[in-house]
């Protein structure tokens, strides 16, 4: 078993898309970012690339690389799926904590679960997203940004059970 964390956070802006968990919110500001600055997935392929001891999300996809400019997020996790695969590991599970004073995250969980689970070809019943305010506190608090941590669980089903 591997255990691999990830934390992502961006500033809110005027002009942008707010995209979370693959997921678009109406909402009145956006994430700012050289991609589509999806903290929640961002958190999670730095978790699942950390675990599988392949570096950081910066490593495979850098953001003074032309290539990634308003790139789709989802499509950078299934990238980071298809390299988990190679290497024979299984995604166990993943848990996602979204630190944001708003929108709210409730109505459209769900629907994030479903954009992970569908990207990594897992069942959503391994993927739990929660989220929480800073209570008033920090740049999260101030409404400046939102962040997301994340954990993966990963297990090598290598019959030879190679050790990275």
């Amino acid at each position: 078993m591997k255990i691999g964390q990830g934390f992502d956070s961006h500033r809110l802006v005027p002009g942008r898309r707010l995209v979370l968990g693959g997921q678009h919110i109406e909402y009145p500001l956006g994430l700012e970012g050289h991609s589509d600055a999806d903290v929640v997935i961002h958190a999670v392929i730095d978790a699942l690339l950390g675990a599988a001891g392949l570096g950081d999300i910066g490593m495979h996809f850098p953001d003074s690389d032309p290539a990634y400019k308003d790139a789709s997020s989802v499509a950078m996790l299934e990238t980071v799926a298809q390299a988990i695969d190679s290497l024979n590991f299984v995604i166990v599970n993943i848990d996602v904590t979204i630190c944001a004073q708003a929108p709210k995250i409730g109505p459209v969980r769900h629907l994030m679960i479903g954009n992970l689970s569908a990207a990594l070809k897992i069942d959503p019943d391994r993927i739990n997203i929660k989220a929480t305010t800073t209570e008033g506190l920090g740049f999260v608090g101030r409404g400046e940004g939102i962040a997301a941590f994340a954990v993966a669980l990963l297990e090598n089903n290598s019959p030879e059970k190679v050790d990275r």
